[in-house]
């Protein structure tokens, strides 16, 4: 009887990188899913960043990236489960961080961190042929107006996002009786992969259920798709409102997604995120 040589699966590889093109490639197989890393590609961003790859082979099967700066930091993961394994072991290692993960991915997470709860995030989308714009009055932010913005997101303090995040990005506000009552920005644009990503939408309190978080996330996404082909943002499965103010102007559900706050396990890494977490847990999920 002969006999038959069955060839091996090449092991998985993990290790660090800087190779745009190759990162592209990866992220553009699923670009609604992986568009904040994609917009993280481009100069503006890419210094802030720390990426890991898994490979078999020549293939690239799994993908991380570590936003740099003060922990706790996003952390997004793409790709094979085994791959993704091997670099949360081996390359991407942050002591506490946010996750950006599809569900089936925890298990695997879970083996390094132990993972808070919350909801399911929707991440949504929209085209020019989709998009509806929503008519209203709203002025498009100066980078002198960042003083305004800050308060109006109640961060304490105006250094929390620079004037520089307006300059850069594209933000449009709402003033009633000269008062900043409501804004929405952008999180990350990449001129390359024509993606925007919308963000930092929040109404004050008072104010809500006037449709003003429409008219100014529908003023932004106008602008973005001047450029953009799509425009996506996150939103908390639990915010109906949100979710309807979104579909109105045309928005639809692209994938749902955790993003939680993980901490690394046998870390002495403690729970210090509570104002952050505030942050990150408005009507839309910030970056």
């Amino acid at each position: 009887m002969a006999t038959v040589a069955l060839g091996r699966r090449p092991s998985v590889v993990a290790r660090a990188t800087t190779d745009r093109e190759l990162l592209r490639s990866f992220l553009e197989g699923d670009r609604l899913y992986a568009a904040y890393a994609l917009c993280d590609l481009e100069d503006r961003e890419f210094g802030r960043t720390r990426w890991g790859i898994a490979q078999q082979g020549e293939d690239v099967v799994a993908v991380a990236l570590e936003y740099s700066g003060m922990t706790p930091q996003p952390v997004f993961l793409m790709g094979d489960p085994d791959g993704l394994e091997a670099i949360l072991r081996d390359v991407i290692r942050p002591r506490a961080a946010y996750l950006a993960a599809l569900p089936e991915l925890l298990p695997t997470v879970e083996h390094f961190y132990r993972v808070d709860a919350g909801p399911p995030m929707v991440r949504m989308w929209v085209d020019r042929s989709t998009f509806r714009p929503y008519p209203a009055t709203v002025q498009r932010l100066l980078p002198a107006e960042i003083g305004d913005l800050n308060r109006l997101y109640q961060l304490g303090f105006a250094a929390w996002l620079p004037s520089s995040a307006i300059a850069e990005g594209v933000y449009y506000g709402i003033r009633v009786n000269g008062t900043l009552v409501a804004a929405a920005g952008t999180h990350v644009i990449s001129e390359r992969a024509r993606l925007g990503v919308v963000g930092n939408v929040l109404t004050a309190v008072d104010y809500r259920g006037r449709g003003f978080a429409t008219a100014v996330t529908g003023a932004v996404t106008a602008e973005l798709l001047r450029s953009c082909d799509q425009v996506v943002l996150n939103v908390r499965s639990d915010n109906p409102p949100a979710l309807n103010a979104y579909r109105r102007l045309g928005f639809a559900e692209y994938t749902r997604f955790e993003e939680r706050l993980i901490h690394r396990l046998g870390s002495p890494w403690p729970d210090l995120a509570a104002r952050m977490r505030r942050f990150f847990n408005r009507e839309t999920t910030d970056r």
